[in-house]
């Protein structure tokens, strides 16, 4: 089994923790850990050693191979797209992907070592787990119990989704109508496996799918929770490998085609696997629901009761933590007098609610949000106006990430601006100038290697070193320690596309 980790979404209406360079599933929303982190923690007891494939957007590179390595996990392959292509294309190039590495390995194996293949057990067609990477469950001994009977249903050739037991009536959710379970010899009613009287629940069975519907109104919704029979579309799969190329190429050979040109033509760099852009651009957008699942005659569906949530808006972060005793939950510096029912973030500074009810408040170092709970799905169309008037914070947080450490801008105004710079031990930022800006450096933790043209140079905590507009320079961190330092940058012009990269460790142009 090989799971493939797809990490490619914005999570818009959970702004503005969420923004585009930085989305959901790499920040703490529910835990120290992020939900990336969250997601290879849940897998960490079903597959050892632990190599997935991840699937992720270009722009997020560096936040998923650094948050792999606080982790200790090596990925299998660490996929770059491009461009947007939905679910369908990204798994299909996973699966490509997993065929290929899994088949050279054992070539390797058996050029070394003698060794002679089992043809029996066709292990270079793997099982694949797809997995969000933005999803939290409360219970892992159930999730993990969910996936071992997708395994067995999957090694058979077929294609599970997972569905998960409805609690109540849900509009936001897509359904999936299950028929009897596969394979016979199972108690079950309106599709949900039951216990006898006075005894835990039986464990979850394959069942064939008779149904994907879309998102009902309250009353259908209310009439699926009723019927027992229907489950949440949770946007967790299992297949083989080969199965899921085979259907995919059955039902959409425009779309294979471009995933295997993309794929064939993909460029290696450092860890990461650079999607051919032309090839991978021709490919239609389609979810893998419907461009697979939902035409598939091969699709079954495991029942999943592990406290699962997509973490889909502010109401649902609210959920899923822990709340008082007036139904309100807080991060942060938080003050509440006669508030109820709220979520509360604070970041870095304090934030007090007096006499609110079903408020959701975040506070980040440049914005706070306050909406009615009832409201938190449209949170995303405040995003949506700031991209429209081209604003900086529907992408960027103040403090920025880079794959050398990070910088804050602190203060700006009319041709000046202050930085704090934070730069990992080892690491290098490029080599580089600048047209329009000098910049000068004040060290005030650790130790920096300072390159001004041809003079190198080490500046310690409490001294400063000033390079000049259009000069060669780099900044390094030999030490063991954070670097960290305050940057004055003055000049006619301070954006970031003032960057003349002249070499970088990391491959950026």
């Amino acid at each position: 089994m090989i799971p493939v980790i797809l990490s490619g979404g914005s999570g818009s209406r959970l702004w503005p923790l969420s923004r585009a360079l930085r989305p959901k599933q790499f920040l703490g929303l529910t835990s120290e850990q992020t939900l990336f982190q969250l997601t290879l923690t849940r897998l960490s007891n079903l597959v050892k050693p632990l190599e997935p494939i991840v699937v992720a957007n270009d722009d997020h590179r560096f936040l998923v191979a650094d948050q792999c390595l606080q982790m200790g996990v090596q990925p299998k392959a660490l996929i770059l797209e491009p461009i947007a292509r939905n679910t369908a294309p990204a798994i299909a190039v996973a699966a490509l992907a997993a065929v290929d590495l899994v088949g050279l390995a054992e070539t390797n194996a058996g050029a070394t070592k003698g060794a002679v293949r089992d043809h029996s057990i066709d292990s270079s067609d793997p099982v694949l787990l797809v997995l969000p990477s933005d999803h939290v469950f409360q219970n892992l001994a159930s999730f993990e119990e969910a996936v071992r009977v997708g395994e067995r249903a999957a090694a058979g050739g077929a294609m599970v989704t997972f569905g998960i037991v409805p609690k109540h009536a849900e509009t936001g959710y897509g359904y999936v109508k299950a028929r009897a379970p596969i394979g016979g010899g199972r108690e079950s009613q309106g599709g949900r496996p039951k216990s006898e009287a006075g005894n835990p629940p039986l464990a979850p069975s394959a069942m064939s799918v008779e149904a994907f519907v879309e998102k009902p109104d309250l009353a259908t919704a209310q009439q699926y929770l009723t019927d027992g029979s229907y489950y949440w579309n949770s946007g967790m799969f299992m297949f083989k490998a080969s199965v899921y190329l085979e259907q995919l190429g059955r039902l959409n050979p425009a779309m294979l085609k471009a995933c295997e040109d993309a794929y064939a033509n993909a460029k290696r760099d450092l860890d990461f696997v650079r999607l051919d852009k032309e090839a991978f651009s021709a490919s239609p957008s389609d979810s893998i629901d419907y461009a697979v699942m939902e035409k598939t005659t091969q699709a079954v569906v495991v029942p999943l009761d592990a406290g699962w949530s997509d973490v889909g808006a502010w109401s649902a972060v609210w959920q899923v933590q822990p709340q008082d005793t007036n139904g309100n939950a807080r991060r942060g510096d938080v003050l509440l007098q006669e508030a109820t029912n709220s979520y509360v973030h604070a970041d870095h500074r304090m934030v007090a609610l007096v006499g609110v009810d079903n408020l959701v408040v975040v506070e980040t170092s440049d914005v706070v949000l306050v909406a009615h709970k009832d409201k938190a799905q449209d949170v995303k169309k405040v995003v949506e106006t700031l991209k429209a008037q081209g604003r900086s914070e529907a992408d960027l947080h103040r403090e920025v990430f880079r794959p050398w450490g990070s910088y804050d801008s602190i203060d700006n105004g009319e041709r000046y601006q202050v930085k704090r710079i934070s730069v990992k031990p080892g690491a290098r930022l490029s080599v580089q100038m600048h047209h329009h800006r000098a910049e000068h450096w004040i060290v005030v933790k650790g130790t920096a290697k300072v390159t001004i043209g041809q003079s190198v140079q080490l500046v310690s905590e409490n001294q400063s070193v000033y390079i000049p507009i259009g000069e060669t320079h780099c900044l390094e961190n030999p030490g063991k320690l954070p670097l960290e330092l305050i940057e004055v940058q003055s000049g006619s012009y301070l954006g970031e596309d003032d960057i003349v990269r002249l070499d970088d460790k990391y491959g950026r142009t």
